[in-house]
């Protein structure tokens, strides 16, 4: 394929959303049975060195993103938060400590989610639109959470993994963006591929190092092009970050989840980069919420009918 075909392919492809996850690697749901919040501020924090090499690559790369971001990460390095803004990347919540919402009530998740958004638009002077929970932790028994980040000032919600997993997921949920409850919060689930009757995840996390690359190309080419919808992928900095501490006494299924090949981390998204078309999530999914067709029934039908 020439120069001119390759610059028309590309402008023909979809944009699609990549999103990273500021966390560090102690913060994490896989450890939180073994290192207590308390003992958050004793650790040696990674997390603004692992995301200024995102940053960095970013850069290199032409890629705008956006960054959901933990309110008390925002807090010990504003810094960092103001750099993320400042190189045009969207600043987004991820609650405050990295809070499971099937752990809180309506209450605590409503002071959560509203401390956070507070503190992420005051120190990125930006305001912030979206909200992903802690590891997907959004689901049927708990859609009232919907509510209240649209009554807490969110516009879009990136919570639900219409997947079947042993720690989150809603696998009779749409697999695209669909509308929710009487504000009409907008819900944009993880990307999946439906392989033999299943939703398969194959839009990052642990998932992006447990396959072969190619799997990935290969399941985000078929919603590309197929289905014609733009994907959604998201990492964490600890995922590029091979030589961080090894926590004891997680367990074996835990370790392995969280540590499995780390060191392809960094290459593997230089290629990701390369094949597909990237930006940020306000800009691909509220632009087009005005001008394309996005479901607006209510839940019966949106989610149990859905595109699945």
């Amino acid at each position: 394929m020439n120069t001119v075909q390759q610059s028309t392919k590309a402008q023909r492809a979809l944009v699609n959303a990549m999103t990273v996850d500021v966390e560090d690697y102690f913060q994490v749901s896989a450890f939180e049975g073994v290192i207590n919040r308390e003992d958050w501020g004793a650790i040696s924090y990674r997390v603004e060195q692992n995301t200024d090499r995102i940053l960095e690559l970013f850069s290199e790369t032409g890629t705008h993103a956006t960054f959901f971001t933990l309110g008390c990460v925002a807090e010990r390095f504003p810094q960092m938060l103001k750099r993320i803004v400042e190189q045009g990347h969207e600043l987004a919540s991820h609650g405050w400590n990295h809070t499971r919402v099937v752990n809180q009530n309506p209450m605590q998740f409503r002071e959560d989610v509203d401390r956070t958004r507070k503190l992420l638009e005051d120190l990125g002077g930006t305001q912030v639109k979206g909200y992903r929970a802690a590891s997907y932790s959004i689901g049927s028994q708990n859609l009232w959470a919907l509510d209240v980040l649209a009554e807490t000032g969110h516009l879009y919600s990136s919570s639900i993994a219409p997947v079947k997993h042993d720690l989150y997921g809603m696998p009779e949920a749409s697999r695209f963006p669909f509308r929710y409850g009487e504000h009409q919060i907008l819900e944009i689930p993880i990307t999946t591929v439906k392989l033999m009757g299943k939703n398969i995840n194959c839009a990052g996390g642990g998932w992006f190092r447990l396959f072969p690359y190619g799997f990935t190309r290969w399941c985000l080419n078929v919603v590309n092009k197929k289905e014609r919808q733009p994907c959604i992928f998201y990492f964490h900095p600890w995922e590029i970050d091979h030589t961080q501490p090894k926590v004891d006494g997680a367990s074996a299924k835990s370790r392995f989840r969280h540590y499995l090949n780390l060191d392809k981390t960094h290459a593997r998204l230089e290629q990701l980069l390369t094949d597909f078309r990237w930006g940020r999530m306000d800009d691909i999914f509220l632009a087009e919420a005005n001008h394309t067709e996005v479901s607006d029934v209510m839940l019966n039908e949106q989610i149990m009918q859905g595109e699945s």
